[in-house]
C-alpha cells in the first residue's frame, strides 16, 4: 500500500504530524554517519524525520515521553493495544516501524538502503537494538524485550528466519494486524469474521433469552462456553447472539492451525473467538490458549466428545429443540402459512436451523411450481433434497413413497403399525400430563424393532411409516459405518446419528443385530473393543432424538439390555393364505388373465412371503410383455418356480393344471 509521499520519492512534508513512526525513523537516522553535500533520497527521507524531532527543542527520549502523554489520533489503535498487552517502549516503536514498512514504500526502501547488503526491507534485530538502546539500560536488555516480550509472545510481532543468527533475523507484523491497527477488517485462512447478512437464522425466543443470560455469565466469569448442537448454522447464529450481547463480533475459527496474532486481533477489532470443532465419541480436544487475550471464549461442537482448556473448566450449553409453540412461530416466519406451520410443528421436531433451511428450500420449490406459497409437497421435496448435512455418505435414501393400500398385512400387524405411527406423532408432548417419574429422563426419540423372516415386509413397513409421517427415510449403510480400526465405527455412528438428528429423518438399520448384537465374555482384546462398541450404541440410541427402526431375522441375537431401550417390538410372521391372496391380487393388479380359482390355488399352496411373491410377479410380467400380452397363470408358475429354486425347494405338484 504505497503512500502518496512514497510515490513522489520525496522526503516528507515538514508540516506532517509527528507520530510513533516519526520517532523510530528518527532513531534509525541518528545512527547513520553524517553526510556532507548531496545525499541519497532514502537517507534524506530518514534525516527529515530526525530534524522533525530536533525542531521540538527536546531530546529524542524526552520528546517521546511528551508525545505518549498527548499522542496523535493515528496511533490510538496501537497505543490502546500496547496498554492492554503491557508492551515496553522498544516493542511499541518496533511495531510502529513494522507497520510502516507494510504501508509506505519509502520506509521499506530506506530500511533496505540502511541494511544493505545483508538486510532487506524489513527491520533486523541488529538495526532495532542499535536504534532503541537508549530506551533500555543495555543493548542486551533491548534485545531481550524484542525477542521475549509480549509483542512476540502474543503474535503481534513475528521473528522471521529463525535459522539465522539473532542480529540477522527480521521482524514483521502479520498483515491482518496491520489492517487492524488502522481500524480495518481483513481475512485470515481458516477463519470467518461474523456471518453474512442472510447467514443468521431466526432463533426461538427461549434460545435468545438463554443467549443473553450466557453472555452475562461470561462477562462475570470470563470462562469458556461450549455450544453443543448438530446444526452448525444454528450454533453460529447463537454465537452471534451472544457476541452481540457482549458488544462484540464473532470470529469463527474453523482451523486447527494457529492463527497468528490472534490475541491482538481480538483486542483490536473487539472480536469474540468461536472455535468450531468436530469431535468423535470419547475424544477430548484441548482448545488452544490465546496469548494476550483474557476475555470470554466460545466453542461450537457436536454433542459427542469433550473439550478442555489449559486452566479452568468448559461450560456446556446443549441447544435443544424449541418447544411446540416456538416451532410453530418459526415455521410461520419461514413459510407465512399459519395452518401448515401448526401441522409441521406438531408432527416434526426440528431445530431452528433446520426450520430455516427447509423454509428457504420450500420457497424455491414453490417458485419453480409457480405457486404463491409453499405447500406440504414443497416441504417434503425440500426435506429430501435439502438434507444438507452429509447423510448420503453413511446411509442410503429410500425415496419411494408407500401408499396405504400397498401394505398388505394381517389385521393384528396393521394395528401394531398404527400404534407405532401414533407413538411417533405424539412423541413430543407425550409426558406433559404425566407424573415426575415419567417425565424424568424422558427422550422423545422412538425406537422400534421389526423382527421376522426375509421378505415379510419389514422394509416396506418402514417406508410406509416414513410416508405417513412425511419424513425422509435413510437406510444405514453398514459397510460405510463399520470399520476395522478401533474407535472408527463409533465415530461414524456418532456422525450419522448427529446428522440424522439435525435433519429430522428416520433411520433404518437393516440386519441391526450386526451392530447391536450380544456382548460376549472378554477372552481377547477384540472382544473388549467389540463390547465397548456395543455399549456406546446402547447408550447413544437411548438418547437419540429421532425415529429409529431396526430390522432383524431373530430377536434372540440382540443383547438383553437392548430390549429395555426399545419402545416396541413388532413380529412380522409368514403370511397366511388370506394375506397371500391379497398379496397376489395387489401385485398382479387388474390387467391379468389369471382366473380367481388359480389365485386361490396360489394363495393356498405357495407359501411365499411378500418379497418372493413380488419377484415371481415381475418374472411373469417379463414373459408377458415380451409377447405383448397380459399375464397368464402359466407365466406366474414360471415365476413361482424361479423363487422355489432360489430356496432349493420343489414347487407343489398341485399347482400344475
Amino acid at each position: 500500500m504505497p503512500s502518496e509521499s512514497a510515490a513522489s520519492h520525496q522526503p516528507p512534508d515538514t508540516a506532517s504530524p509527528v507520530t510513533l513512526r516519526t520517532y523510530i525513523l528518527a532513531a534509525i537516522a541518528a545512527q547513520l554517519p553524517r553526510h556532507n553535500g548531496t545525499v541519497e533520497t532514502e537517507i534524506a527521507f530518514l534525516m527529515q524525520h530526525l530534524r522533525q524531532i530536533a525542531d521540538q527543542g527536546q531530546s529524542w527520549r524526552a520528546s517521546l515521553s511528551s508525545y505518549l502523554r498527548q499522542p496523535q489520533p493515528q496511533d490510538r489503535w496501537l497505543l490502546g493495544l500496547a496498554k492492554s498487552l503491557k508492551l515496553t517502549a522498544p516493542e511499541l516503536l518496533t511495531v510502529a516501524l513494522a507497520v510502516a514498512v507494510e504501508t509506505d514504500v519509502m520506509v521499506s526502501r530506506a530500511l533496505a538502503r540502511v541494511q544493505a547488503p545483508l538486510g532487506g526491507s524489513r527491520p533486523t534485530l541488529s538495526l532495532l537494538v542499535a536504534a532503541l538502546v537508549n530506551l533500555s539500560k543495555t543493548s542486551v536488555q533491548t534485545l531481550h524485550h524484542l525477542v521475549n516480550g509480549q509483542a512476540v509472545g502474543s503474535g503481534l510481532l513475528q521473528r522471521l528466519h529463525p535459522e539465522l543468527p539473532l542480529p540477522e533475523q527480521t521482524i514483521q507484523v502479520p498483515l491482518h494486524l496491520v489492517f487492524a491497527l488502522q481500524g480495518k477488517d481483513s481475512t485470515v485462512p481458516g477463519t470467518q469474521l461474523g456471518l453474512p447478512h442472510n447467514g443468521t437464522i431466526p432463533l426461538a425466543t427461549s434460545i435468545q433469552q438463554q443467549a443473553q443470560r450466557q453472555a452475562q455469565a461470561l462477562t462475570i466469569a470470563g470462562q469458556t462456553l461450549a455450544l453443543r448442537t448438530g446444526s452448525m448454522a444454528e450454533g453460529k447464529s447463537v454465537a452471534c447472539a451472544i457476541a452481540q450481547a457482549l458488544r462484540r463480533r464473532p470470529l469463527f475459527i474453523e482451523t486447527d492451525s494457529t492463527v497468528p496474532g490472534l490475541g491482538p486481533w481480538l483486542l483490536l477489532r473487539h472480536l469474540l473467538p468461536v472455535f468450531c470443532r468436530q469431535l468423535a465419541p470419547g475424544e477430548t480436544v484441548a482448545l488452544p490458549t490465546i496469548p494476550g487475550y483474557e476475555g470470554p471464549v466460545l466453542a461450537l461442537a457436536n454433542p459427542d466428545g469433550s473439550l478442555a482448556v489449559a486452566d479452568g473448566t468448559v461450560l456446556n450449553w446443549v441447544l435443544t429443540v424449541p418447544s411446540l409453540a416456538e416451532r410453530q412461530q418459526l415455521w410461520t416466519t419461514a413459510l407465512g402459512n399459519p395452518e401448515l406451520a401448526a401441522d409441521l410443528a406438531r408432527h416434526h421436531r426440528h431445530s431452528s436451523g433446520r426450520i430455516a433451511q427447509l423454509g428457504a428450500l420450500a420457497h424455491q420449490y414453490s417458485t419453480l411450481a409457480q405457486r404463491t406459497a409453499p405447500t406440504l409437497a414443497d416441504l417434503t421435496a425440500a426435506a429430501w433434497s435439502g438434507e444438507g448435512v452429509g447423510l448420503d455418505a453413511l446411509a442410503q435414501p429410500l425415496t419411494d413413497p408407500v401408499r396405504e393400500d400397498a401394505l398388505v398385512l394381517d389385521p393384528e400387524l396393521q394395528e401394531k403399525l398404527q400404534a407405532l405411527l401414533l407413538r411417533c406423532r405424539m412423541r413430543d408432548g407425550l409426558v406433559d400430563a404425566l407424573g415426575v417419574s415419567a417425565t424424568t429422563r424422558y427422550h422423545p426419540g422412538v425406537r422400534a424393532l421389526f423382527v421376522g423372516p426375509s421378505g415379510t415386509g419389514k422394509t416396506l413397513a418402514a417406508s410406509w411409516l416414513a410416508t405417513q409421517l412425511a419424513m425422509p427415510l435413510y437406510r444405514v449403510d453398514l459397510a460405510s459405518v463399520t470399520s476395522k480400526y478401533i474407535g472408527e465405527t463409533e465415530k461414524n455412528l456418532a456422525q450419522l446419528l448427529a446428522r440424522a438428528e439435525q435433519a429430522g429423518v428416520m433411520l433404518l438399520f437393516d440386519e441391526a443385530d450386526s451392530l447391536f448384537g450380544k456382548r460376549t465374555d472378554v477372552q481377547q482384546a477384540n472382544d473388549r473393543f467389540a463390547n465397548a462398541q456395543t455399549n456406546y450404541l446402547l447408550q447413544r440410541i437411548e438418547t437419540y432424538d429421532g425415529v429409529t427402526l431396526l430390522t432383524s431375522n431373530s430377536r434372540q441375537r440382540f443383547d438383553k439390555a437392548f430390549a429395555r431401550r426399545l419402545d416396541t417390538v413388532i413380529e412380522f410372521s409368514l403370511p397366511r393364505p388370506q394375506e397371500r391372496l391379497a398379496l397376489w391380487r395387489s401385485h398382479l393388479g387388474e390387467q391379468t388373465e389369471v382366473e380367481p380359482q388359480d389365485l386361490n390355488r396360489l394363495a393356498a399352496t405357495v407359501d411365499l412371503c411378500g418379497g418372493h411373491i413380488r419377484n415371481a410377479v415381475l418374472m411373469a410380467a417379463v414373459l408377458a410383455q415380451a409377447e405383448q400380452r397380459s399375464i397368464t397363470y402359466e407365466d406366474v408358475l414360471v415365476g413361482v418356480d424361479s423363487e422355489y429354486q432360489k430356496q432349493g425347494r420343489q414347487v407343489p405338484a398341485v399347482l400344475s393344471r
